[in-house]
């Protein structure tokens, strides 16, 4: 878990929600990873406010943890009244995370990095039956110092 330790602290920026015929919607965005039980869990939540009224837009909440005996990390990710289980993989010299998930005609792929910078992005993709890919989501934020 300690690989993890690049997402750890509160995090803040923005975000953008890509629908397919609307303007994206422009977010003010915070994430906040902290380690649960003695560094066995990584807690991420992140929210998402309107930039034009405040309103909260996203609220997302993943509880990572790494499974000793597949020799792999897992997410379980809570999002609108709903749940996903997932594999996640480190890659890109351990400051990249990949996962993704379908159901039914809906496969998603997502990739969260820490750039050069040292900021927090995440670039995500949804795919619809047999549409071709499109961006669904991106946020973009820095450590709060």
């Amino acid at each position: 878990m300690q690989k993890l330790n690049f997402l750890a602290g509160a995090w803040s920026g923005e975000a953008r929600i890509f629908r397919e015929a609307a303007a994206p919607v422009e977010l003010l965005q915070s994430e906040r990873a902290e380690y649960r039980l003695d560094g066995l869990l990584l807690l991420i939540e992140g929210i998402g406010r309107s930039k034009a009224n405040g309103n909260v837009l996203l609220q997302a909440l993943g509880i990572v943890s790494y499974d000793d005996a597949a020799g792999s990390y897992q997410m379980r990710a809570f999002n609108d009244g709903r749940f996903l289980e997932t594999e996640v993989k480190l890659a890109s010299g351990d400051e990249e995370l990949r996962w993704g998930f379908m159901l039914g005609e809906i496969r998603t792929s997502s990739a969260l990095r820490l750039s050069e910078g040292g900021q927090w992005t995440e670039h995500h993709e949804i795919i619809v039956g047999a549409q071709p890919s499109r961006k669904f989501m991106e946020v973009r934020v820095s450590p709060q110092r």
